[in-house]
């Protein structure tokens, strides 16, 4: 949790509920608020001009969304849509800096937040980077398994559809499903009951 609920309430953070699908924020608009997730979990996107999505990022509960945009004034770049029905605190963006003022180590947390950001922005670059859908595929499972505790082969159920997997690393769904049979030929992941063991 990166702001603790008890404070968001205190400066008249709202909770609102969102169903699957619905959009929380849309490319071009403006950073007003500060969203934090209680349940539920979000996709930051974009389409190109075919329609084709990519997705930036999944996020999760006690994740922030889109916060790094509040410091620079500037429109959001993606959408934030929900992929499940959510529960998100929204804080305007005044009330969102008097809490970062009065309560340094929520600075910390945000800081570590926005790294945490950045971090996934490298992993991103070497995804797009590479030719080998397996590397992609890779790649992005190495990171989302490396906050587990566990890191034994097959400890790690992935949290992600196909679709979603297809989307973050810029493969065609079915590519990723023919490169994840082979990469189970492999040894490298399981696949028990449509769930991807890695």
């Amino acid at each position: 949790m990166v702001i603790e609920e008890s404070i968001i309430k205190s400066f008249g953070g709202k909770l609102k509920d969102y169903n699957s699908s619905e959009i929380i924020f849309s490319e071009k608009s403006n950073a007003n608020y500060y969203y934090q997730i209680v349940e539920g979990k979000v996709k930051l996107n974009n389409y190109n001009e075919d329609g084709k999505e990519t997705i930036q990022t999944i996020l999760k509960p006690g994740q922030s969304i889109g916060e790094s945009l509040l410091f620079l004034d500037k429109a959001y770049p993606v959408n934030a849509i929900a992929i499940t029905a959510c529960k998100v605190f929204r804080v305007p963006k005044s009330k969102f800096f008097q809490i970062i003022d009065k309560f340094p180590e929520i600075q910390i947390k945000i800081i570590n937040s926005l790294s945490d950001s950045m971090y996934f922005k490298y992993v991103m670059g070497q995804i797009f980077s590479a030719q080998n859908p397996a590397t992609k595929l890779r790649v992005l499972m190495d990171h989302l398994k490396s906050s587990e505790k566990d890191l034994s082969a097959f400890s790690f159920q992935v949290p992600l559809t196909r679709q979603q997997m297809a989307s973050l690393t810029g493969l065609r769904v079915e590519t990723t499903i023919r490169t994840l049979k082979i990469m189970e030929k492999d040894n490298i992941v399981k696949i028990t009951n449509r769930k991807i063991f890695y």
